[in-house]
């Protein structure tokens, strides 16, 4: 069996096509925030993480293409329907508790992109199309990304649950 068929390399293929449709419900429901929220104090801030996952799933598409891959239409078209059963369960994002949900489904899908990132650098030496990507630099900017989900999540369930 070739390389490129091989066992290993078609669940790598698997592994960033999940991660990349995960980046894509990730927007939708950002972009769904944003919707609910670009007259108050969260609209720049969820505008801000948009484009940083816009910029990580950009960083994706590009390692798939390094790994002479193809993305999943399947596994994104499946995000977006997960997605919405998502916005069914989150709720209301007017709400706090509806807020809060959602910044926890963010808050895990950057837990999830961090793990890939290391993932990704404890194999790129083995793997050319990998080398030269910042994994590290990847690694830290899902972390910083994380503190502020997590900052602005504390805050929120502070307002949901004041009693």
């Amino acid at each position: 069996m070739s390389e490129k068929g091989s066992p290993g390399r078609e669940r790598l293929y698997t592994y960033v096509n999940d991660h990349l449709a995960g980046s894509v419900a990730a927007i939708e429901l950002l972009e769904k925030a944003i919707e609910h929220h670009s007259e108050d104090r969260f609209g720049k801030t969820f505008s801000d993480w948009r484009a940083d996952i816009q910029a990580d799933q950009e960083t994706l598409r590009n390692l798939i293409k390094k790994l002479d891959a193809e993305e999943s239409v399947m596994r994104k078209a499946g995000a977006w329907v997960a997605e919405k059963f998502i916005r069914i369960k989150i709720g209301d994002l007017d709400d706090s508790a509806g807020l809060l949900h959602a910044l926890e489904a963010l808050a895990l899908g950057i837990v999830g992109k961090r793990l890939l990132w290391r993932s990704l650098a404890a194999i790129a030496p083995n793997l050319v199309a990998l080398q030269g990507t910042d994994f590290d630099e990847l690694e830290k900017r899902a972390h910083d990304q994380f503190e502020r989900v997590e900052t602005l999540r504390i805050q929120t369930a502070q307002d949901a649950f004041r009693i």
